[in-house]
């Protein structure tokens, strides 16, 4: 009984997407909780860090999202996934939300809730599911190939 082979990519994409996709992630969830803090005490010091976050993951997505875009639309297209797609779509979603996010932080004082905290859900929410898509697909794969 044969295998298929196993798809290969650039190594050196492969680091630098793992080096860099979890940084966005990060900032984004501690975005979350700076809006969530400032939405109970209206403390301005909150909102003003979690635009400052928002605006920092979004810098650090640009990298991982480019380095997706050509390992599952250009370079190896005929080996990504539809799990590999789906992430790809729900992380640019994701992206989308954070700017809107990141215009909605620019608002004055307590005008940035509720909106912002929704943005900010919806933001992590979208990267967290994508994160479980690609991780539900390498256990499975494992599983084919080695089980």
């Amino acid at each position: 009984m044969s295998y298929p082979a196993v798809p290969r990519r650039s190594a050196v994409a492969n680091a630098i997407y793992g080096l860099f996709n979890p940084i966005p992630f990060g900032f984004f969830v501690a975005a979350l909780i700076f809006d969530i803090i400032y939405a109970k005490t209206g403390t301005i010091l909150w909102a003003k860090s979690a635009a400052w976050l928002i605006t920092l993951g979004l810098i650090f997505a640009i990298i991982p999202r480019l380095v997706n875009l050509t390992q599952v639309w250009i370079t190896s297209r005929r080996f990504s996934t539809g799990a590999d797609h789906v992430d790809f779509w729900l992380n640019v979603v994701a992206i989308v939300a954070a700017i809107l996010n990141a215009f909605v932080h620019s608002r004055d004082a307590y005008a940035i809730m509720p909106a912002g905290v929704w943005l900010s859900v919806l933001t992590v929410a979208l990267i967290a599911i994508g994160h479980i898509i690609i991780a539900v697909r390498y256990s499975t794969d494992r599983e084919y190939f080695h089980g």
